[in-house]
């Protein structure tokens, strides 16, 4: 659920359950000036259930307000006393209106909240925006559908009063991103809740509910609310130019600017600025009207760098020591240069300056935050940055990643991260990470770190984001009072005991337990008491160790613990291959409840460790399970396999990675699998994965087709459904001209409508099928092949079971053998009522041509007659518009012997429908989409 809070004493209101495929949306800004962030400056903290694609997401989202108005929004610190805290609370996705003045505030990330425009809306609220549809003249705008709204939730459509909302004299929006769905809290996702009144001229209703960018009213309204300066703006590249409006333009005279940028880099970058030009009359401190006013942060509260006017001799570069800048600009637009002598050919005045962010450098702080270039987007190619940190003496620099993800390469040799324990080119080898796994938590021996960051010039990544801390190692000390082995943690310290042993309650002394090391070819081992009840707090582990070059397989014979398989976080038995060293190499699952698992665990290495673990309460009879070794043959030379070897007991199995498959001989592996086609046949047909079913989520196929030069492809789509949207942003159909998606593009297709013939301009031609997380679709219609059995033709996949869905066009071709005929029968008919049959209907033509006769076109519930063809096809045409549905239709058809005589046809002349007026939406629509606003 989306909601905003408000403060006077009223039920929590939620909004936005879902902007299925439609988008476009407004807002109504609050008009209590203490909801305004002082100086548009926004303090925030992430909680730590977040992920780190979580936090990256966040920073996208809080990115995208940034670079539209002049907003910041800037990592907590400990003078912030008002902020707000990314979390998750029960009321899923909600936030109060603007800022609430008593400390911490809740931005609730709940489930299926975590999309960028749902981000981007929530923020909507921290800023100070109401939802639209609560403007006191909504009405105009407007109509609401009380009795399809969900028992309850009458209240989230009521209107706010106008102490409570300020529309600064901006025009209702529909495209806020602020905006409800159609759908919000429908009693059922077929219903309406909220329609825009229809265009009077057109009689198209407006698109609202969008969650993909702020619109063109939002970022008006916005720097209106927060008085945003007339010119200036936000950078968040990685290098840019910036200039007064005054400069290099015959200056107005009277004109007074007043213009604010603000620079924001990734967190562990500074900022070079140059100023290569100023002319500006001079005053003394540079304190007068016209000055140019430079300070290290985000605001005009920053530390001030300085303040410069006059004429400047040489261009001068200032260097932060932050990652931000924030620059103000005040100048009267005249003649001044020219009236004291000035010799500049084009009589210019005010600055130009250049700037860039750069990463690396020397940091001595306690704690602090590291991004790569370009962070949260994609690092920058050919980056090679630098960090010494430093804490205070007797401390270590300990490191928590929160983000990773670079390049893949077995050795890291393109993109990385290193770390070194000191501050030298040539100092102990901590790491070099790359890839896609996010590293463990590491830490120096001293105080002070190296960390290296290099890409190279092709594959780009999200990258990575780390804190640095000082960390104290307690068990360096002679007082931690561990009997056996001290354990540093970051922030503590723990203390465990060796095989064989357990540890006392008093959390430092050691005593004997359950558990130890196991060393037979096969064996068994059992919970303490087993078959008998084991005992409460125990915690026991087992450690076998195989032959190098054998693998450990383990088998339960009996299992009863506490809890369920789901909730394992009582009683558990945890099984881990680990190294020789005893660092974890892959869990295999922590199991609890009545059900051992149901296979055999195959350890990764020749050391398997069994960890049993009770709580204070329950206790059940335990566990059983036996184990033996075997040979991996997989361990020399891979088992001769060319990608993957899979060890089985007593052999082995040759297997292959994605897009590939096995050869014949078991061993090597060829092209074929996966999503990815070249294609260089002359012609041929293809169909988006598992057709005509339901295509699959999280699919994406690429097709390369390739012909001989000097020849272009054309490329014709004869059935086509795909997701509905806008911008075609979750389900899509992407073409371009060339042999990769960086060629010119020839368009982005999703919807019913298949797109029209497409010809390259050249002998390639690529082709990109994306499909998102949620809807899917089915094409309807095809070619179908008449015989003597009897066929049938649903309208829609879900029928009998619900109504077909809006915006439907699906076409079938019924055939023949040459010498005979189709006929059709309908058994089942019922669409949506109206007298010309124009908005949903069937159609039926003798032929399978454009130009091929009407015999009929159908709507309502009567079940239209038989139709045999003339020749060897019929075609049937099936639409449905974006309003009301209905159960829909089921045909037969069959191979007949052809008839004699004519086939009556429908006249000539086109249907006529009359004038649109406004109707209460009794069965409404259904948007077809998976994206949840909610």
């Amino acid at each position: 659920m989306d909601c905003y809070f408000r403060s006077r004493k009223r039920r929590r209101s939620y909004t936005g359950r879902r902007a299925h495929g439609r988008r476009r949306v407004p807002r109504a800004a609050t008009a209590r000036m203490e909801r305004i962030w002082e100086n548009g400056v926004i303090p925030y903290e992430v909680s730590a259930n977040f992920s780190g694609e979580h936090y990256a997401l966040f920073r996208r989202a809080m990115n995208h307000w940034e670079n539209y108005t002049c907003l910041s929004f800037v990592p907590r610190k400990p003078e912030d006393t008002n902020y707000i805290v990314f979390t998750i609370a029960d009321c899923g996705c909600c936030s109060f209106v603007g800022k609430r003045g008593e400390g911490p505030q809740a931005i609730s990330i709940g489930k299926n909240c975590d999309k960028f425009g749902i981000v981007v809306h929530e923020l909507g609220h921290v800023v100070g925006f109401w939802h639209e549809h609560t403007r006191p003249d909504r009405d105009q705008f407007v109509d609401i559908y009380y009795k399809n709204i969900q028992q309850g939730q009458d209240y989230n459509f009521e209107k706010l009063k106008s102490s409570e909302v300020n529309s600064l004299a901006q025009p209702y929006d529909f495209a806020s991103i602020m905006h409800y769905a159609r759908d919000t809290f429908a009693r059922a996702m077929y219903l309406d809740t909220i329609l825009p009144k229809p265009d009077p001229i057109s009689r198209e209703r407006p698109e609202i509910g969008q969650r993909i960018r702020l619109s063109p009213g939002d970022i008006i309204q916005t720097n209106s609310l927060y008085k945003c300066a007339k010119c200036g703006q936000t950078f968040l590249s990685q290098k840019g130019t910036l200039s007064s409006p005054d400069f290099d333009v015959k200056p107005r005279n009277g004109d007074y600017y007043v213009c604010q940028w603000r620079i924001n880099a990734p967190q562990g970058h500074h900022i070079q600025l140059n100023i290569t030009f100023l002319v500006l009359p001079e005053s003394p401190g540079c304190t007068g009207e016209d000055r140019l006013e430079i300070r290290d942060g985000h605001s005009v509260k920053s530390p001030l760098v300085g303040r410069h006017c006059g004429r400047l001799a040489e261009p001068l570069l200032i260097a932060s020591v932050s990652n931000r800048l924030w620059i103000e600009y005040r100048g009267m637009s005249d003649d001044w240069p020219k009236k004291n002598g000035f010799k500049d050919k084009k009589k210019r005045r005010g600055y130009s300056a250049s700037y860039e962010m750069i990463c690396g450098g020397k940091i001595s702080a306690d704690s602090g935050v590291i991004e790569n270039p370009n962070y949260p987007y994609e690092y920058s190619p050919e980056s090679d940055c630098l960090w010494l940190l430093t804490v205070p003496e007797e401390y270590q620099v300990a490191v928590i990643f929160t983000t990773f993800q670079l390049e893949q390469h077995e050795d890291c040799i393109y993109d990385y991260l290193e770390f070194r324990d000191g501050h030298d080119e040539d100092s102990k080898l901590i790491g070099r990470f790359c890839g896609y796994s996010l590293p463990n938590n590491i830490k120096s021996t001293e105080n002070k770190m190296r960390v290296r960051f290099v890409s190279d010039a092709s594959v780009e990544k999200p990258g990575f984001s780390f804190k640095f801390i000082k960390e104290f190692d307690e068990c360096k000390t002679s007082n931690h009072g561990c009997q056996h082995k001290c354990v540093n943690t970051l922030g503590g310290y723990r203390c465990e005991c060796d095989i064989g042993y357990e540890l006392h309650m008093d959390g430092r002394s050691c005593e004997d337990a359950c558990g130890g090391y196991l060393k037979g070819e096969n064996g068994s081992l059992m919970s303490p008491n087993f078959p008998n009840l084991y005992p409460n707090k125990k915690r026991c582990v087992w450690e076998i160790k195989a032959h190098s070059q054998y693998r450990i397989f383990l088998n339960f014979t009996h299992f009863d613990l506490e809890g369920v398989l789901t909730n394992c976080e009582y009683d558990y038995v945890k099984v881990t291959s680990v190294r020789l060293d005893g660092t974890p190499v892959k869990v295999h699952g922590q199991f609890c409840g009545r059900i051992a698992p149901q296979f055999l665990l195959t350890s990764e290495t020749s050391h398997l460790r069994i960890e049993f673990t009770t709580d204070s309460s329950v206790q059940k009879s335990g566990f059983a399970a036996i184990y033996f070794t075997d040979r991996d043959e997989c361990e020399v030379n891979n088992g001769g396999c060319e990608q993957i070897c899979k060890n089985m007991i007593g052999s082995y199995v040759c297997e292959c990675e994605s897009g590939f498959v096995l050869a014949t001989d078991g061993h090597h592996c060829k092209e074929g699998g996966g999503c990815k086609f070249e294609l260089n046949a002359a012609s041929g047909q293809l169909t988006s994965p598992s057709f005509p079913d339901d295509y699959p989520n999280d699919k994406e196929c690429t097709w390369h087709f390739v012909t001989t030069p000097g020849h272009r492809l054309q490329l014709v789509f004869t059935e086509f459904e795909i997701e509905p949207h806008q911008d075609c942003a979750y389900d899509r159909v992407e073409l371009y001209d060339g042999p990769s998606a960086e060629a010119p593009s020839l368009g982005r297709y999703c919807g019913p409508k298949p797109p029209e013939k497409m010809l390259s301009s050249r002998n390639e031609l690529s082709m990109v099928f994306h499909s998102d997380s949620s809807v899917q679709r089915k094409v309807c219609g095809g070619v179908l092949r008449a015989d003597r059995t009897v066929g049938y033709v649903y309208s829609h996949a879900m029928y009998g079971g619900s109504n077909y869905e809006n915006r439907l066009a699906c076409e079938w071709a019924i055939i023949a053998t040459d010498d005979m005929s189709v006929e059709i029968q309908f058994t089942n008919f019922e669409l949506e009522e109206e007298v010309h049959c124009e908005y949903d209907y069937v159609e039926v033509y003798d032929g399978d041509i454009d130009a091929a006769p009407r015999l009929g076109r159908f709507c309502g519930n009567k079940v239209p007659h038989p139709y045999i063809s003339s020749g060897n096809t019929l075609r049937v045409r099936f639409r449905a518009d974006d309003t009301v549905t209905a159960k829909g239709f089921v045909f037969e058809y069959f191979l007949t012997d052809p008839v004699e005589g004519d086939i009556y046809t429908e006249p000539p002349g086109p249907y006529t429908r009359p004038p649109l007026e406004p109707v209460i939406n009794e069965k409404a629509n259904k948007i077809m989409s998976g994206t949840q606003s909610n």
